[in-house]
């Protein structure tokens, strides 16, 4: 099956070959400009110079073309919901993927405002193509169609994020074990060692305008938001994303399938802020997963929920956020039973009702509630149980489903490292739309949709540990924050 959207009848046939594959969407066709000087690596969701399909790609492009490859990188300081919390964490990282990719031979070239334009940077070097990542969510879309309307030279981009090529399902899943039927028989075929290849021209040392890169890349930024403050419990980049899994895989794997529902113990992954910058890719996880796994220092058990976690449930939202692209974000993307059921019950009594204030500074009578929020407040990440509660209260204590829905989704973007991402949208999705879920008994104002209870989750692990933890910076950052997430 092809990705390819356009014609690619009048490309060589070495590059045409690079094209049929699920994972290249030929976005705009035709022939590499002549006397060009280079490809183009346009970098965006894949932050890294490693293990990366899109750059990959690029590589091997340049190789068919006799060209060395430049990488760009655009600071764009209106990027939807971002503050500088999510900057700093990004920042950090692009001095990882400046060092991985000069290894391989490739610059990267960063430029801000108002020099990030990417169609003045192609005329700027000569670019011959440019290949760039894929985004599923609504913005990053908009702007590669934009693109591919308004270049001159041929635009493919790369599904560099997802094990499986997310165009092979051509429709999207209401339930998990759907998607899994199509999902798993193709595992076998994408869980393998990738090949990098190595690029054969490099890049002459020639002057271009570029951004050298600090430790604030928002510098002078006059409207950009800087409210929500950078946090020390995680290190941006790939070089502390390898840190953080070897961590995990020799520590946490093997104890993986009870531990991951224990809140007050560092029992999960936690490399959901760094699959959501790009800073690592989900195969590598997957692959170094499957070998502890192999070595016999981990159980099957433990391997299959967390690949279920990492590569079904994580697919999933990428599929859900594809297919539901004008409404991931809001109440609209509800399970019509989900929107019905809600609407019945929209009039009903409300034993307490919260303002977006009061929920964003943990001021309710739920202690366990305000813990979880204040977890995300200050350590920029929450654990997925309570993710789950959260989003339940949230949709309790609101005036009605449509602004739960949207104070989740504000919350969850503002505080969170791994917010504003497929996997962040689909919880909020199932905890107060019905999404992947079922009905289940009608209660008033959930309707059918299913409810969650302080009392019985906190008996599900030791909340009381967990609150202290969460109010006590220093103890919460030496247990429930491995030593390798941190600065």
């Amino acid at each position: 099956m092809t990705g390819s959207s356009d014609d690619v009848s009048g490309l060589p046939e070495s590059l045409r070959k690079l094209t049929d594959t699920p994972r290249v969407f030929v976005r705009r066709s035709g022939v590499p400009a002549p006397d060009a000087k280079c490809v183009v690596y346009w970098m965006q969701r894949a932050e890294r110079g490693v293990d990366n399909p899109a750059l990959d790609c690029a590589i091997e492009v340049a190789n068919e073309l006799g060209l060395p490859v430049v990488a760009f990188f655009s600071a764009i300081s209106n990027f939807p919901r971002a503050n500088l919390r999510h900057y700093a964490f990004l920042n950090q990282g692009l001095h990882d993927a400046e060092k991985d990719m000069a290894e391989r031979g490739v610059p990267l070239i960063v430029r801000r405002p108002p020099e990030n334009k990417l169609e003045q940077f192609l005329q700027d070097v000569g670019a011959a193509i440019v290949i760039g990542d894929e985004n599923p969510l609504r913005e990053p879309e908009r702007w590669r169609r934009v693109l591919a309307g308004r270049l001159k030279i041929p635009f493919w981009t790369v599904d560099a994020d997802v094990v499986v090529p997310s165009r092979l399902f051509t429709k999207g899943f209401y339930a998990q074990h759907l998607f899994r039927r199509q999902l798993d028989p193709l595992l076998p075929e994408y869980l393998v060692e990738p090949k990098a290849p190595k690029l054969e021209k490099q890049w002459p040392h020639t002057r271009i305008a570029r951004w050298v890169l600090d430790d604030d890349i928002t510098k002078g930024w006059r409207h950009f938001d800087r409210s929500v403050k950078p946090v020390d419990t995680f290190r941006g980049g790939a070089h502390a994303a390898q840190k953080r899994l070897r961590y995990f895989l020799g520590h946490q794997l093997p104890d993986y399938e009870a531990a991951r529902r224990k809140p007050e113990l560092n029992g999960t992954s936690q490399l959901s802020p760094y699959l959501h910058f790009g800073h690592i890719s989900p195969l590598r996880i997957a692959l170094e997963a499957k070998r502890v796994m192999d070595a016999g220092k981990a159980p099957k058990a433990a391997y299959d929920a967390y690949i279920n976690e990492l590569i079904g449930w994580r697919e999933l939202a990428v599929n859900f956020v594809t297919y539901s692209r004008a409404t991931y974000d809001s109440f609209e993307c509800a399970e019509p039973w989900a929107e019905k059921t809600l609407r019945e019950h929209i009039r009903d009594r409300r034993e307490y009702e919260y303002t977006y204030e009061q929920l964003e500074r943990g001021e309710t009578h739920d202690e366990l509630w305000n813990s979880a929020q204040s977890q995300m407040v200050r350590y920029g990440w929450m654990h997925n149980l309570l993710r789950m509660y959260w989003g339940k209260k949230i949709l309790e204590w609101s005036p009605n489903p449509a602004r739960a829905f949207e104070w989740a989704v504000l919350l969850n973007d503002a505080y969170e490292l791994d917010g504003r991402d497929p996997n962040s949208y689909a919880g909020i999705a199932w905890a107060i739309a019905g999404k992947f879920d079922r009905p289940w008994f009608e209660r008033e104002i959930f309707g059918t949709i299913r409810y969650m209870s302080g009392t019985s989750t906190g008996k599900k692990f030791d909340s009381r540990l967990y609150m202290a933890l969460v109010a006590n910076p220093g103890m919460a950052t030496e247990q429930m924050f491995a030593e390798a997430t941190r600065v």
